[in-house]
């Protein structure tokens, strides 16, 4: 049978391009930056998800689909010997996180920075979920020694106000995310000076965390905070390390690699998802959507995907349809830890579930915008876990994984890399 010098011309140019790939990666995984991470796409970004710096990533040899290989795991930029003890006065700081914990990681940021800035003591938080009354105590979740040895020298910080202090007598004082200096001096440090003990809530102005380029005296606090206070509890982490191992062994024909799904079909419904138009720019996507982005991108049949969707729905059946490796939490978590782990809808323990999964899972999908992604793009791209694909409605059969990689590994658009070296 004659050859096709075509194909043998186009052959040894794939070839050639992956070694320039390679090369790429082995020569420099991360440079030093000057901008800031912003925290979250805009929609319009999330559509296109298209980045030019191709070097960050190098794919698998050896498994079927465009699997690739993880990048460098950063190392953190802060040292203890950078914060020197601030003088604390005789004030307390509480708070509470709220909403799951890519936004405890927000809260924990702010409320460190404001404690530090104007003395106080930092009390532990609870952590409050959706619903009245559901309530939790830092270490049901989270670990305690973790999280107080990892500020000290930085905030003081108590595990229960003194009974001889009423959380009654506390100033309620509301501040934005990724507060600034100058607001914590204007706004926040004379109310405290005043009443002595304040009680912080933060609130977000965009679901996306913008860009920022000024650079603060507090930037390393705050991504200490962010980066390096929050660990989960033995427990809690028992349960999460399981369901890996068991996706894990379900992954047998892609060498133990699995994707993760950000799909929840009750946020899909009320942000109106539904249809496909192509080109559209879009900030979400349906269990079909994202089944044939992955398809047309290269995965196959046998790939296994996680989804953050906690029990099945129908609207889901397409996309195992077509993977039928498709699993949510009620299917591969450990029969005996069900009954705590899924007792409610909605419930924390689900949240912190999909958190930490998703940020150690081979590939990241996140099918809806938001703080969700954002953040755990940051925790996977301090992990050197740079598998972030970003869907769109792909017109025709096939299309190139490399332009649905996400903005946030482009070298000039993440917070990890202002926070680690």
């Amino acid at each position: 049978m004659g050859v096709d010098l075509r194909q043998v011309v186009a052959g040894i140019l794939t070839l050639t391009m992956f070694v320039m790939l390679g090369n790429m990666i082995k020569r420099d995984h991360f440079d030093s930056v000057e901008e800031k991470f912003p925290g979250g796409a805009t929609d319009a970004e999330f559509d296109s998800g298209k980045v030019t710096e191709h070097g960050l990533v190098a794919f698998s040899k050896t498994s079927n689909g465009p699997w690739m290989e993880n990048a460098q795991e950063l190392k953190p930029c802060w040292t203890e010997s950078k914060f020197d003890q601030a003088e604390r006065s005789k004030g307390f700081i509480t708070f509470s996180l709220t909403n799951g914990p890519e936004y405890h990681i927000s809260q924990i940021a702010d409320a460190v920075v404001v404690a530090r800035y104007v003395g106080a003591t930092l009390v532990l938080p609870d952590i409050r979920g959706t619903k009245p009354g559901d309530e939790r105590k830092f270490e049901e979740i989270y670990d305690v020694d973790k999280f107080v040895t990892s500020l000290d020298g930085v905030v003081k910080v108590a595990k229960d106000l003194p009974d001889d202090v009423s959380i009654r007598d506390f100033a309620v004082v509301k501040i934005p995310n990724r507060v600034s200096e100058d607001h914590i001096a204007e706004s926040i440090d004379p109310i405290f000076r005043t009443k002595g003990n304040i009680r912080l809530a933060t609130y977000f102005p965009s679901v996306n965390m913008r860009k920022t380029t000024q650079k603060s005296n507090s930037d390393s606090v705050a991504c200490l905070a962010m980066f390096g206070t929050l660990e989960l509890q033995p427990e809690v982490n028992e349960v999460v390390d399981s369901m890996i191992e068991r996706l894990r062994t379900l992954s047998r024909k892609s060498d133990g690699r699995f994707i993760a799904v950000d799909l929840r079909v009750d946020i899909l419904e009320k942000k109106s998802c539904h249809g496909s138009d192509a080109g559209a720019a879009k900030n979400c996507y349906s269990a079909q959507e994202i089944a044939l982005f992955l398809r047309k991108i290269g995965f196959d049949k046998d790939t296994t995907i996680y989804l953050t969707q906690s029990r099945w729905d129908e609207s889901l059946d397409v996309l195992k349809d077509i993977f039928p490796k498709t699993y949510t939490k009620e299917s591969i978590m450990p029969e005996d830890k069900k009954t705590k782990f899924l007792e409610s809808e909605d419930s924390e323990f689900e949240k912190v579930i999909d958190f930490y999964l998703c940020s150690q899972s081979d590939v990241f999908v996140p099918a809806i915008s938001g703080l969700f992604y954002a953040n755990v793009a940051g925790k996977r791209i301090a992990s050197g876990k740079t598998q972030i694909l970003v869907p769109a409605n792909i017109p025709g059969t096939s299309a190139s994984v490399t332009n649905h990689f996400s903005p946030y590994i482009s070298k000039k658009n993440h917070l990890a890399y202002s926070c680690f070296c």
